[in-house]
């Protein structure tokens, strides 16, 4: 079948499509200009540049499939960047990463891949799609390579993009990736992988947020559990929940940012125990393996892209909200974060922590 791959120019993206190429099936490479390549290079960073681009060009021709660029940049802009800054400017931590990848990236791709009469798309995620007969429904489970697992970044996938998903690398570990594009004398292969945010390339947050919104800049005071001023700070965009360093205030024992009010400009600070929380509630879920559960379902749930996995129960409380307990409490529940939900391997479902 003819196959439209999301070209990144990594290596994870460019295997993808040569194992899509090496299945037989007839490849599209698409990659997508999410900046203004006409901006100095510093003003991005080592994800999705220019020279990303020519890499996905160059891997494209060497396999011999053609190769499409698409511009994004508005798209990207709307979903992805001015997100980030209304969600710090609200006092919450967003994942811009979630919003890229399914939101505009994979989206974007599904419906493309009909111009192209692709029956499939294929991406370099780390990550595996099988059908439920039974159930009738497709199931997102975690790649066989746990410590690079992408599912986290991928819950929000409806099951109309989960019946066109190919995750090639899913059953690979990152070396054997690595390997196979070695074999193919990819001139990607070892190509280092890119971690901070590609907008933020300096990932100086606060001062990109205080550039694009310049009102978060207002100061505001800091307290403590019992609403006393210990501080004063420069705008409740340079703070996330469990934060340590760079608050500013003297005290006897470490201090941690426990609660973040927007409204009234407070930060909350307060010993590290004081962080834990037994219980939290999502908005926006996506139930990908089953319907909304209305009783309790046991799950693993995961808060953020590092965390482990912890026992809980998680409940629908409406048609997109769930409230969720866990057995034991957790650190630094943070709102903006997302929360995937977990049977063993298999992602029941997630959302955004409000």
């Amino acid at each position: 079948m003819r196959v439209v791959v999301a070209m990144s120019g990594g290596v994870d993206s460019s295997v993808a499509a040569a194992l899509v190429a090496d299945a037989g099936h007839e490849v599209v490479g698409l990659s997508m200009q999410l900046y203004d390549q006409r901006a100095s290079p510093e003003t991005f960073g080592s994800c999705c540049s220019l020279d990303d681009l020519q890499d996905a060009r160059r891997v494209a021709a060497a396999i011999g499939f053609p190769h499409y660029i698409l511009n994004l940049e508005q798209e990207f802009r709307q979903t992805v960047v001015d997100n980030f800054v209304s969600e710090y400017a609200a006092g919450r931590t967003p994942i811009p990463c979630v919003h890229c990848n399914a939101d505009l990236k994979f989206s974007t791709l599904v419906d493309r891949a009909s111009g192209f009469e692709a029956a499939g798309v294929a991406t370099g995620h780390y990550a595996r799609v099988t059908y439920d007969e039974e159930l009738h429904r497709y199931r997102l489970w975690r790649s066989v390579d746990r410590d690079k697992d992408q599912t986290y970044f991928l819950f929000s996938l409806t099951q109309d993009q989960l019946a066109h998903a190919l995750f090639p690398v899913g059953h690979l570990r990152k070396a054997e990736v690595r390997d196979v594009a070695r074999r193919l004398g990819l001139t990607v292969a070892d190509k280092p992988d890119s971690h901070e945010i590609c907008f933020v390339p300096d990932g100086d947050y606060a001062s990109f947020v205080a550039s694009r919104s310049p009102q978060v800049a207002r100061r505001g005071a800091i307290v403590d559990e019992g609403g006393n001023t210990v501080g004063s700070h420069g705008g409740v965009h340079r703070f996330t929940i469990g934060q340590r360093k760079g608050l500013g205030v003297a005290s006897p024992i470490p201090l941690y940012v426990l609660a973040i009010d927007a409204g009234s400009g407070d930060v909350t600070v307060g010993p590290r125990a004081s962080l834990e929380r037994n219980t939290l509630t999502a908005t926006s879920v996506n139930w990908s393996a089953m319907a909304a559960p209305a009783d309790w379902l046991a799950v693993s749930a995961q808060i953020r892209h590092r965390h482990r996995a912890a026992p809980a129960r998680v409940r629908a409380v409406s048609d997109d909200r769930a409230e969720l307990v866990f057995d034991e409490p957790q650190a630094a529940v943070t709102p903006g974060q997302a929360v995937v939900f977990y049977d063993d391997d298999v992602v029941v479902g997630g959302g955004w922590i409000e």
